[in-house]
């Protein structure tokens, strides 16, 4: 296998089209409803229309939910509330339809895809599109060892990066990301705090399924140990993945910046794909363009993530439960601002001056003059607006 090139996705991402970005703005300033009524909608419009190179823009006819599994290490010193390798339960809960992110899926009509990265389990109790791209049986416990060898991070990138060209290539027009995992938010908050120069108890968090205050602590304890061995190879982001991350983390990584490279939108999810978008960043730092942050999950890694990546959360409902389920929320906000830049009608140059008379010009007197109060009949065609000032 050929080393990984990193800097490559520098020269490969480039932004959404600034110049089809500015003709969105241009089609909205024409349009029925002012500028500003629609708040973030007009942005969100503007931004998939940038994204898809076109305008006006196209509705999002085929998105999918893709969620990346894996266990990890950490999760057995009681960090969640979840059991350590119990992530294979929550796979099975999703591809069975009984998880807030199938429900939701199955309303609105968008498919789900699981690829298991590190479930600690045996491959073959779980559906053989799930498990082909596995890398190892669980990821290393971060505080003491690395969670995978340089080798297992390569290719849980590369798979993250063969799974986005599959989805590039079939047509999928805009993905919203999450991760199915027991102790994932561990090795997450480890990448945002190596990344954003923090201690531990500023990104450590209670999980999606709340923590109490003594299983915070061994949380806490477990970062702070993890941090001490990610900030050698903070300069390395392959290295870091392999260190303190994950086979999932690892394969999102790769997910995210080939999704830029092939000009595919996403949705983020929660820490961990908010962790994996921080370190695409660092690897290309054109790749956020791409992205949305779908909610606020309160995780305080998360807001520290997003923040430095200047992506602001489309929705804050307190959704904690992971696996995708609060950026498929935000999903439908995407769908009705594509909607709204592209069938609300545009206005006529005249409607938008407010009518012949608009511009305070005053018809001329016929002979004889006129009364009082009464303006003279002159038809519409006559009178010409002013030109807006920079025309």
């Amino acid at each position: 296998m050929s080393a990984l090139n990193l800097d490559d996705f520098t020269d490969l991402i480039e932004r959404p089209d600034g110049g089809v970005r500015r003709d969105a703005e241009a089609r909205r300033e024409r349009q029925a409803v002012p500028p500003g009524a629609l708040g973030r909608l007009d942005d969100l419009g503007e931004w998939l229309a940038a994204a898809q190179g076109v305008v006006p823009v196209r509705p999002v006819e085929r998105p999918r939910v893709m969620l990346f599994a894996g266990d990890h290490g950490v999760a057995s010193l009681g960090v969640s509330r979840g059991p350590a390798g119990g992530a294979e339960r929550l796979v099975r809960a999703v591809l069975e339809g009984g998880r807030p992110v199938s429900v939701l899926a199955r309303r609105l009509e968008v498919p789900v895809r699981v690829v298991d990265m590190a479930l600690d389990c045996p491959p073959e109790t779980l559906p053989a599109d799930v498990v082909r791209h596995r890398v190892r049986r669980g990821s290393g416990r971060i505080d003491i060892e690395d969670a995978l060898t340089p080798e297992e991070a390569q290719a849980a990138f590369r798979a993250g990066v063969a799974v986005a060209d599959e989805e590039a290539d079939s047509g999928t027009d805009l993905v919203v990301l999450g991760d199915i995992s027991v102790g994932g938010t561990t090795p997450a908050a480890v990448l945002i705090a190596a990344l954003c120069g923090t201690d531990a108890s500023v990104v450590t968090g209670r999980g999606g399924e709340p923590i109490d205050d003594l299983a915070w602590m061994r949380k806490c304890a477990a970062i702070r140990d993890a941090l001490r061995r990610a900030r050698p190879v903070l300069g390395d982001q392959l290295r870091l993945l392999a260190a303190v991350g994950g086979a999932d983390l690892a394969a999102m990584t790769g997910f995210l910046l080939q999704c830029a490279v092939r000009k595919l939108p996403v949705i983020l999810d929660g820490v961990v794909s908010a962790a994996c978008a921080l370190v695409g960043q660092r690897v290309a730092f054109r790749a956020p363009d791409w992205w949305l942050a779908g909610h606020s999950s309160g995780e305080p890694a998360q807001a520290k993530a997003l923040d430095r990546m200047a992506l602001e959360p489309l929705l804050d409902q307190g959704v904690s439960v992971g696996e995708g389920t609060g950026a498929l929320l935000a999903l439908p906000l995407v769908r009705s601002a594509a909607a709204l830049a592209a069938e609300l009608p545009e206005v006529a140059a005249e409607d938008e001056e407010g009518g012949p008379d608009a511009a305070g010009e005053k018809p001329d007197e016929a002979d004889g003059g006129t009364d009082e109060g009464e303006a003279a009949e002159q038809p519409a065609a006559a009178l010409k607006p002013e030109e807006p000032a920079g025309h």
